[in-house]
């Protein structure tokens, strides 16, 4: 078993004795993580199998099967079979020991980056609907960027956060702002009740000296109606037909920022078909040795047209690293990329 490390660079072996992490890219593992496809190869005398490990869109790794001698035409379906089976096993056991979690490390997380990947709701999520992923930068020492989401039978509730600050205090203010808005969405209120409220639970603790910049979306499933609420830095990219563009929303403030802020949400609809982007600032205020990543920025949202969400959203990540030359990020970034497909 292989585990997808957090920055989903390379694919790290479960258990000591196995080869050494293998890449994401240019490996036969990598090639059945990305392509979510069994991937079968000869490897000196035996046959290997790589095959991903995925949980409603949420990837978690590949397993590697080998046989001594070739398999016949049923292998296929019955290690896909298997293989899922093991994903959910993984699933459920990572909530009871430490020990894939620490597989899954290439490095030590920060104190601050614990808390944060401790909040997600997880990498992905596919419906027949639509699909979702998200993934944060710098991954072993993110600090105040996050996501949130939840999917029930009419409705996707997304979440793009930006706490300010540094260290364990950017981290701690978004651990408050996300639960803030978890509990007013499980009390069923309005999405501006929600800003509402967790905007009262920062300002409360903080008083006005710390606030979190904040990007609530609802999507009505039945018909792809978006309700929005835009209030601070995130923001959104729509590609739809090959072409880019940003989905402009009236700003408000950020959660936090004064006592008793009303907001107002706004509507968009999505067509099926079309996939839209939340990106933090982080990304498209990047900046390295004078030069901007806006630029670069809707020339790479065009190239991830024909990747599924979750490999559009590290395509992405890697071309920003790459940007900055491999440097850890001046600023936390944050990216969620969702895939509308429509009622059947």
């Amino acid at each position: 078993m292989f585990l997808a490390d957090y920055r989903m660079l390379a694919l790290q072996p479960l258990r000591a004795e196995n080869p050494a992490p293998m890449a994401i890219a240019g490996t036969p593992a990598g090639l059945a993580f990305g392509g979510q496809e069994p991937v079968r190869r000869t490897e000196g005398a035996e046959e290997a199998w790589y095959l991903p490990m995925t949980v409603r869109g949420d990837r978690f790794g590949v397993l590697r099967v080998t046989f001594a001698d070739p398999s016949d035409d049923n292998t296929a379906e019955e290690l896909t079979d298997l293989a899922h089976a093991a994903a959910q096993a993984f699933q459920v056991a990572e909530a009871a020991t430490d020990r894939f979690r620490l597989a899954r490390r290439a490095e030590r997380l920060t104190l601050a980056a614990e808390i944060q990947w401790q909040l997600l709701p997880g990498r992905g999520l596919d419906r027949e609907e639509f699909s979702l992923a998200g993934q944060l930068e710098p991954a072993y020492a993110v600090r105040g960027d996050n996501f949130d989401w939840t999917a029930d039978a009419d409705a996707l509730t997304i979440a793009v956060t930006n706490g300010m600050g540094e260290s364990v205090d950017a981290a701690l203010l978004t651990s408050l702002a996300i639960n803030a808005l978890r509990n007013a969405r499980r009390a069923g209120v309005s999405l501006p009740d929600q800003a509402a409220l967790a905007d009262q639970a920062i300002w409360s603790q903080y008083g006005g000296r710390q606030h979190v910049s904040t990007l609530l979306l609802r999507l009505d499933i039945a018909d792809g109606r978006v309700t929005a609420i835009d209030a601070g830095s995130p923001r959104i990219w729509r590609l739809r037909e090959g072409e880019v563009e940003p989905v402009h929303l009236e700003p408000q403030l950020p959660l936090g920022m004064f006592d008793s802020t009303v907001y107002i949400e706004q509507e968009f609809n999505v067509r099926p078909g079309d996939r839209l982007f939340l990106l933090s600032d982080g990304i498209f205020e990047s900046i390295y040795e004078g030069r901007r990543y806006a630029d670069n920025l809707e020339r790479m949202l065009r190239a991830t047209a024909s990747l599924p969400p979750g490999e559009a959203i590290r395509a992405l990540l890697h071309d920003l690293r790459a940007f900055c030359q491999d440097q850890y990020l001046d600023d936390d970034a944050v990216g969620v990329c969702l895939d509308w497909t429509g009622k059947g």
